[in-house]
């Protein structure tokens, strides 16, 4: 076996094999396959969850999605980044003519082919991005958001040398490290918890012998929470971070002070500077957050009306924790410029591009989800510094 792409474990009387893939390389689905007839295990554990299982299942699944319920539920930037990340995967394929996840097919195919049980030991990818997501701080989500879009815009290509490079460990080890000092959040959940969660899943998984098909990035960190677990230095409980941390009381209670707050200076504009004052705070409020979040729709090239709607509703969204701006922008552009069927064929192929991004419907209405919210969040901040301006003048003519 291969040192850098297998590791072979006894622990508690029990054989754990952990076969590291690279997602898009043709090396990796042989060596699955090779690896599943060679060894015959009890159960073929699987680095996938349930959903995205039955997706590569049914490739036509994503056919019944609709963007408008997706929007509504909240759901836009979960979608955007699944979609992003899987172009990314595909754009490395290109290369070897290998579709991400093919590996893991390969692994399930094999597995029905000999009769052997499966187990999927992932987490469920939408708990793993809110979870980026909820436990970043704003500039932390300010550098996903621009990871994310650095990434689907990228030109950069990469040869089926590189991505077979990824099976290394050094390779591997110097992107965790730069991961780790770039976006410390974002890798403690993709990587670090999520190691755990696949050690304990496969830990669990039926049989006294055990292949575990996963990332080759995953392997040491899967291997040492194994042994912990063997030597029971862990329990394999997995409810804290199988699911989306809860807001703290204190986050609660600022999203709904901060609107109060805002309305609250507005009306000690009117009180303690006279109509002008206070029409310059409300005009200011209403200005910025309405011209820059129309801005970010026109970026995303949106339909007149849902411009409109941008600069209409976003002084009033920004006052409401419940729904965003974001959210009603892209219902509209969805309702007044429906998706088609030609779109959702497409969506795969269109998000490699920037072009592709604005020819196909469900990702032109993702991205004015994006930049309306964007647009109305900068124009809080800038509105909020034309109020600190005002109320320091109001103060010093109070003191003076």
């Amino acid at each position: 076996m291969d040192s850098q792409t297998q590791v072979r474990l006894s622990l508690a009387g029990r054989e754990i094999i952990l076969v590291g893939t690279a997602h898009v390389s043709e090396a990796s689905v042989r060596e699955v396959s090779d690896s599943i007839e060679a060894e015959k295990p009890d159960t073929v554990a699987i680095e996938l969850d349930e959903k995205r299982y039955r997706s590569l299942e049914d490739p036509e699944s994503w056919r019944n999605m609709d963007i408008v319920k997706v929007l509504r539920e909240q759901n836009g930037f979960l979608m955007l980044s699944n979609i992003i990340l899987s172009s990314f995967q595909k754009r490395m394929g290109l290369d070897t003519g290998v579709r991400p996840g093919e590996e893991m097919l390969a692994a399930i195919n094999k597995a029905k082919e000999l009769g052997l049980a499966t187990s999927m030991v992932d987490r469920p990818i939408t708990v793993t991005l809110r979870r980026a997501w909820a436990k970043n701080s704003f500039w932390g989500k300010c550098n996903l958001l621009a990871l994310l879009i650095s990434s689907a815009f990228s030109k950069d290509e990469v040869g089926a040398d590189q991505i077979e490079n990824l099976k290394n460990r050094s390779e591997m080890d110097g992107m965790m490290e730069e991961l780790s000092k770039e976006l410390p959040v974002v890798k403690e959940v993709l990587i670090d918890e999520r190691d755990s969660y696949l050690a304990s899943h496969i830990w669990t998984s039926s049989g006294n012998k055990v292949l575990a098909v996963l990332g080759a990035g995953h392997l040491p960190g899967v291997q040492a929470h194994l042994e912990k677990l063997a030597a029971r230095e862990e329990s394999g409980d997995c409810t804290e971070i199988g699911s989306v941390p809860e807001k703290k009381a204190a986050s609660r209670v600022l999203q709904w002070l901060i609107p109060l707050l805002i309305i609250a200076l507005i009306a000690a504009g009117f009180v303690y500077g006279g109509r002008t004052k206070g029409f310059n705070m409300l005009s200011s409020w209403v200005l910025w957050n309405g011209i820059l979040s129309a801005v970010g729709a026109a970026v995303a090239a949106a339909h007149p009306l849902t411009i409109i709607t941008s600069f209409v509703g976003a002084p009033l969204t920004s006052l409401c924790p419940l729904i965003g701006i974001g959210v009603v922008a892209g219902i509209v552009q969805a309702l007044v410029c429906k998706p088609k069927v030609a779109d959702m064929e497409s969506i795969s192929d269109d998000a490699l591009s920037l072009k592709g991004f604005y020819r196909n419907r469900i990702l032109r209405t993702l991205m004015v989800f994006l930049f309306s919210s964007l647009g109305s969040s900068i124009g809080t901040f800038v509105a909020g510094a034309t109020f600190v301006k005002v109320l320091s003048e109001l103060w010093q003519k109070i003191a003076g």
